[in-house]
């Protein structure tokens, strides 16, 4: 049985790939940060399905704040596999919370790097970096493997680090170390400050009467929006190659916030013009317009293809977020 390691688990992404790798024979062990309240609703579905492997998974404390945290796990646990998805992933809290940002996804990285190489698992254990489509910020679209790096924020220019650490550290210690620079990925399970749940969670509350606003940044930044169920399976496929690579994951097109606000609202029969209206404080200091990716590699290589379209995935967000208000109401519980 395959053992992997996820950071970053109780997320949206790694909640996803959890449920992918049980379902493929591994035993998953997650790392999460100690806190005070419990932040694993993600996982839930993974429990309470009575015919799921639950006793399969297993979570962990730790943080990629903490080096030593991360040798004692990867030492105990000898994992197959490493899946880094854990960070301070909100572009534009990092503008707020710049070290920290760049502290959980850049030094993070190679904390978590040294602790495989320092623990003896460089030649053993394969390792997916979490990359992200905002490393190539202002470089014009459509962008591919090799289109330059512009990042516009401190998250960005912290994953451009973790990036090329992961490369440096394949090449300069044979390390198998793939990294998938996803473009933007959503699912019912999106944080809620992310733009597209801030938009399909305001629908579904102005259409049941809870909400009369909501309030947003810039309308005109265009995005390649996926369903982040598919782009789970990208991550798995790239650790099942005969050598490691990078690849763009992304459905090779691209849509508006505009594009996005008339999807989810007119999925519920309303027309978004009367409802939104645009707050400064949502603007970026530098803003990135236009994302739009050229998966033709993973398409080759991996044979990955992405298998919901933009307009299939707003509206299951919107149909989820509308169920939690009918729950609400209701007074039962909400929907994982």
């Amino acid at each position: 049985m395959k053992k992997a390691l996820i950071t970053g688990v109780t997320g949206q992404d790694g909640s996803y790939l959890a449920e992918l790798l049980l379902s493929k024979g591994y035993e998953v062990t997650g790392i999460i940060r100690r806190s005070s309240s419990f932040n694993t609703e993600r996982l839930d579905p993974i429990y309470q399905d009575p015919h799921a492997p639950g006793y399969r998974l297993k979570l962990v404390y730790g943080d990629l704040d903490d080096g030593s945290a991360l040798a004692r796990v990867v030492e105990q646990l000898q994992p197959d596999e490493v899946y880094n998805l854990g960070a301070q992933s909100h572009v534009r809290v990092s503008f707020d919370v710049p070290e920290y940002t760049a502290s959980t996804v850049g030094m993070g990285t190679l904390r978590l790097l040294e602790a495989l190489r320092e623990t003896g698992l460089k030649q053993k254990t394969r390792f997916y970096q979490a990359s992200s489509s905002e490393m190539f910020g202002g470089a014009a679209p459509p962008q591919d493997e090799s289109t330059p790096f512009l990042p516009r924020s401190p998250y960005a220019c912290a994953k451009v680090f973790a990036h090329q650490i992961c490369q440096n550290y394949r090449e300069a210690y044979g390390m198998f170390i793939s990294c998938g620079i996803l473009f933007n990925h959503e699912s019912p399970r999106r944080g809620i400050p992310f733009v597209t749940r801030k938009v399909t969670r305001a629908a579904a509350r102005i259409r049941h009467g809870l909400d009369r606003k909501l309030y947003l940044g810039n309308l005109d930044a265009r995005r390649d929006w996926g369903f982040a169920g598919d782009y789970v399976e990208a991550m798995w496929l790239m650790l099942q190659q005969d050598k490691p690579d990078d690849y763009v994951v992304a459905t090779g097109e691209s849509y508006s916030i505009r594009d996005l606000l008339d999807v989810a609202f007119s999925t519920l029969g309303l027309d978004w013009r009367p409802y939104v209206e645009i707050d400064p404080r949502y603007f970026r200091p530098t803003e990135v317009d236009h994302l739009r990716g050229n998966a033709a590699k993973a398409r080759r290589a991996l044979g990955w293809s992405p298998r919901v379209t933009f307009r299939q995935l707003v509206e299951m967000m919107v149909k989820a977020d509308e169920e939690d208000v009918r729950s609400a109401l209701a007074g039962r519980p909400p929907s994982s």
